[in-house]
């Protein structure tokens, strides 16, 4: 089976690892900080690393101290954590529809769905591209909201040439193996507001002040430390680490696969007129996570099943956020959010990885044009 995901560990990865293994330390030691430092350099901001970018969403809402009543506005278009993250402080999620070409959230959803409860506007960058941040500041500056980048998908991205990561008010990474690089399991939260950085840092280490002078309790003795507010511990070990500062080193060689991988597709499939390649706005240059081709809805299960059926491992990102039962939406929500109802309804996702090696590709085209002369009667050369 040709994955639709997959990571790349090579044998300096590995060498990382088992020296870590080797050492004095395994949880949080000088790798962490030495990995967030790295972090910052590719994403412009100080960072905060974690144990993955749920923990990482969970931090920055943290940070923003989301609180029961307010309202959140974010894409239905995003994997669940999102949502569900913002939930656990009892927040109200407000969805705003996606533009229909990039599947990012759109600006004039958005400002539609602003309330005086209103406390943060959530981008995603849906398949590594970018969203509109410079529309979105905006309105966030506007309203007096906060602007949260949800960037699991786009690290090592740019927009209008400055770095994801130092564009919203705090933005999240995740690292999971199928990530542009990867830690096994881990994240980053990023901010150049180092008051929130410093609530998202301290939420993640389980709220436990170290700090003297920031001390309630000031009689105890020098192995004195205490929790002002509650967080969790969501700390990344320099085992994770050590294998993220590896991976780092190979950032540009693994988005330079992967826009080769991008341009290849788009050069064997822009010709195929039951198929329509992936948008990209000429203001960013993206990391692609993804590469999510657009069908008629009709067909797409069929494609899917298709090219599963041939060891093509393809995948729909994702299913609208409200018509999981968790959120018990109206079931009909297509008239109020059509954009993301079509992109869901039309999307799969081709694997892109840097794993893939020519032949591969020239296999997934082959058997993207063999399944369109078959349906369409198209020519197949």
């Amino acid at each position: 089976m040709i994955t639709y995901g997959h990571h790349l560990i090579d044998e300096e990865d590995i060498r990382s690892v088992i020296a870590v293994l080797r050492s004095k330390w395994l949880t949080t030691g000088p790798l962490v900080e030495q990995f967030e430092c790295e972090i910052e350099k590719i994403s412009g901001a100080p960072a905060v690393s974690v144990s993955s970018g749920t923990a990482a969403l969970h931090c920055a809402y943290a940070a923003i101290e989301l609180a029961p009543g307010d309202e959140v506005i974010t894409p239905p278009i995003t994997f669940v954590a999102t949502q569900a993250t913002a939930v656990s402080f009892g927040a109200k999620i407000v969805f705003a529809d996606v533009l229909a070409d990039t599947a990012n959230i759109d600006p004039e959803s958005v400002e539609n769905k602003i309330t005086s409860r209103t406390k943060a506007i959530v981008a995603v960058d849906y398949a590594g591209h970018p969203a509109d941040m410079q529309e979105l500041r905006k309105l966030a500056d506007k309203h007096k909201l906060f602007l949260i980048e949800d960037a699991s998908h786009s690290f090592g991205s740019l927009y209008r040439e400055k770095p994801v990561g130092s564009l919203a008010d705090i933005t999240t990474f995740s690292f999971f193996p199928t990530k542009n690089i990867t830690t096994g399991e881990g994240g980053a939260v990023c901010s150049k507001n180092l008051e929130l950085l410093k609530k998202a840092r301290t939420f993640s280490r389980q709220g436990l002040v170290k700090d003297l002078e920031s001390f309630n309790l000031r009689n105890e003795g020098p192995w004195h430390q205490e929790v002002q507010s509650f967080g969790l511990n969501y700390r990344l070990n320099d085992i994770l680490c050590a294998l993220g500062i590896s991976q780092i080193k190979k950032l540009q060689e693994f988005k330079a696969k992967r826009n080769r991988i991008f341009h290849y597709y788009n050069s064997n499939l822009s010709s195929l007129e039951w198929l329509n390649i992936p948008a990209k706005r000429k203001y960013v240059d993206p990391f692609w996570h993804l590469y999510p081709v657009r069908v008629k809805p009709e067909i797409r299960k069929e494609l899917v099943l298709f090219l599963r059926s041939v060891n093509i491992g393809v995948q729909v990102n994702y299913l609208p956020v409200y018509r999981h039962p968790v959120f018990k939406s109206p079931i009909d929500l297509g008239r109020e959010f059509p954009n993301s109802e079509h992109f869901y309804n039309s999307e799969v996702s081709l694997p892109i990885h840097t794993a893939l090696k020519l032949q591969d590709l020239d296999y997934i085209v082959k058997k993207l044009k063999e399944f369109g002369a078959y349906k369409f009667k198209e020519p197949f050369h």
